[in-house]
């Protein structure tokens, strides 16, 4: 029987591995699309609620999310600006200071990388919040939550998740936020996803995560 963790070797270091506080995955065995999957997901993951941290304010937990294929035609219907074929787009959720002094330049750095890396932003989107479900302490430091919509002449799907991955490492290690700026807003200020998935409430071009915050 295999106790502990292997030792390290080459690359491998066991000291970097890490746990989620609960994972679960949902599908439909034909490869269906159905509403029923989503809502499925999301049972799944209030049944997790024992897994995740909680304190004298139980509104205001450690961080919850569902990570769904990109939902294409939604997306066609919310924004004001016109979307290439699924696909040829990624998406990413930008967690921007709420701070108005800083939301313009969190942006146009975002943008600046974004061009750097060859990808065309194509516009942003306001993601809706429903702030009578969130904690008082989590309101305090909650940043704005805007969608960034890209994509990049003749890439698509694996090519433009490559692309977009380079460009969102660069995003998070290369943007800083002022100190003075209210936690969490003091992160990384955007994650340009991939082209195959999406957040259910934020993500990616073909793939997107979500939050419990955002709806």
């Amino acid at each position: 029987m295999l106790r502990g963790q292997p030792p390290r070797q080459g690359l491998y270091d066991p000291q970097n591995e890490h746990d989620a506080c609960g994972v679960s995955f949902v599908c439909d065995i034909g490869g269906r699309r159905s509403h029923d999957v989503l809502l499925t997901g999301f049972a799944a993951l209030c049944n997790m609620e024992h897994r995740g941290a909680q304190g004298a304010d139980i509104n205001t937990g450690d961080g919850a999310g569902v990570l769904i294929q990109i939902p294409d035609r939604f997306y066609r219907d919310v924004v004001p600006f016109d979307l290439p074929a699924a696909g040829s787009y990624a998406t990413g959720i930008a967690f921007i200071p709420q701070a108005d002094k800083h939301t313009g330049i969190a942006q146009s750095e975002v943008e600046r990388i974004l061009a750097e890396e060859g990808l065309d932003t194509l516009g942003w989107r306001d993601v809706p919040v429903e702030e009578s479900v969130i904690g008082s302490a989590a309101l305090m430091t909650m940043p704005t939550f805007r969608q960034i919509f890209v994509c990049a002449e003749g890439l698509s799907d694996l090519d433009l998740d490559r692309r977009a991955f380079i460009a969102r490492k660069r995003i998070e290690h290369e943007i800083q936020i002022p100190p003075d700026t209210p936690a969490p807003a003091n992160t990384a200020p955007a994650t340009p996803g991939e082209s195959n998935t999406a957040p259910a409430t934020p993500g990616e071009s073909n793939h997107e995560p979500a939050t419990a915050a955002p709806a």
